[in-house]
């Protein structure tokens, strides 16, 4: 029992790790500079500066994230801008087509297609702001909101669908 919480823990963290990574080289690969990187949420237990890069260990062991420089990236191709929001999920798809079978392919598969889901901060939501912004020409607030507000259905639907199954 101890080894399958080791191994999950593990795989969870490695997975998210691998997620992150898939940003930061395509954020790199199309020179969009990147501020901070970290696993985890909350209050900052650890940090260091690597490569002009903030890397923090956070609190919370829930989620990483990787903060780019959104106005490089906003000014960059539209192509390149989903190509740096969609290589975070790409990781993912592939890792688990090479694990399938595993919990480490499971936990791919489902960050993936989570991340796929237009919900607010989630590089689906984050790919549909852009695609739509590229689409009217500028932010329209309305439209956004009808994303986030959809999304969130979504995502609770997901949700709901996931309880109901267990």
């Amino acid at each position: 029992m101890n080894i399958l919480i080791i191994n999950a823990t593990l795989s969870f963290f490695a997975t998210l790790l691998l997620h992150e990574l898939g940003h930061y080289f395509a954020a790199r690969m199309c020179a969009v500079p990147i501020k901070q990187a970290g696993l985890g949420w909350g209050p900052k237990l650890y940090g260091v500066r690597v490569s002009n890069v903030d890397c923090n260990v956070r609190l919370l062991p829930v989620g990483a994230y990787v903060q780019m420089d959104m106005l490089a990236l906003q000014r960059r191709p539209l192509l390149q801008q989903l190509f740096v929001l969609g290589a975070g999920v790409g990781v993912n798809l592939v890792l688990a087509a090479l694990t399938w079978g595993s919990l480490f392919g499971a936990l791919n598969l489902a960050l993936a297609i989570g991340n796929l889901i237009p919900f607010y901060q989630l590089d689906g939501w984050k790919s549909g702001m852009v695609i739509l912004r590229r689409m009217f020409g500028r932010p329209s607030p309305l439209v956004e909101w009808i994303l986030t507000l959809g999304g969130g259905a979504i995502a609770l639907a997901v949700l709901i669908r996931a309880v109901l199954n267990f």
